[in-house]
Parts: C-alpha cells; sequence; structure tokens
C-alpha cells in the first residue's frame, strides 16, 4: 500500500497558493489550501499549518480518475501546475486507465 505527502508551494499561480496531496493505498486526497503568511511569504517557508479550502478524495481504481483529478486541479492552477501533481501522484500509485465511451 502506497502511503505518501507532498505540499506543492505554487504561489500566485494557485488560488490560495498551496496544495498538499496525500495518498493513503487507492485514496488519493488534493487539499487546496489559503497560504500561511504568518509562516513566512517563501517557498522554504513552512505551510504545514495553512488553513484548508477546498478538497477533492478519489480513488486510483475509479474510472477516468486522472482526468477528475485535472478537472480540479485546472480549476485551482494552471495546465502546468495540475500536470506537475498528476505526474507526481502517477510515481507514487497505479491509476485506473482512461476508458473509452463505452467504458472498455
Amino acid at each position: 500500500m502506497a502511503k505518501a505527502t507532498k505540499t506543492f508551494k505554487i504561489g500566485e499561480y494557485c488560488k490560495g497558493g498551496v496544495i498538499t496531496v496525500e495518498i493513503n493505498g487507492d485514496r488519493i486526497d488534493i487539499i487546496a489550501k489559503d497560504w500561511d503568511v504568518s509562516a513566512g511569504y517563501t517557498k522554504g517557508s513552512n505551510q504545514s499549518k495553512a488553513k484548508e479550502f477546498d478538497r477533492q478524495t478519489v480513488l486510483a481504481t475509479e474510472s477516468n480518475v486522472e482526468r477528475k483529478m485535472m478537472d480540479f486541479l485546472e480549476d485551482l492552477t494552471t495546465h502546468y501546475y495540475a500536470c506537475t501533481v498528476v505526474d507526481w501522484i502517477k510515481t507514487k500509485v497505479t491509476l485506473e486507465a482512461n476508458k473509452g465511451w463505452y467504458g472498455w
């Protein structure tokens, strides 16, 4: 079972500035957070206590899970950073292959 956590401190190219991904087995939580300015303004600052304002939970076994994550992330940030987050997730867990229109 894969278990991993990573915080992406994107800054001005992201609503809130911070995206945290938590992977526990097949469960993937993508958490959008507001930048905690009391911890500092640089990317080296500790954003572990940043306030959560949105979240998406998906299972790696769901059909079209990559598309669901990309849709959520692209609402928060640019396509480039959305791809960066999803690429990191794919290194930690195997995603269900995208199925065609008829679910093959």
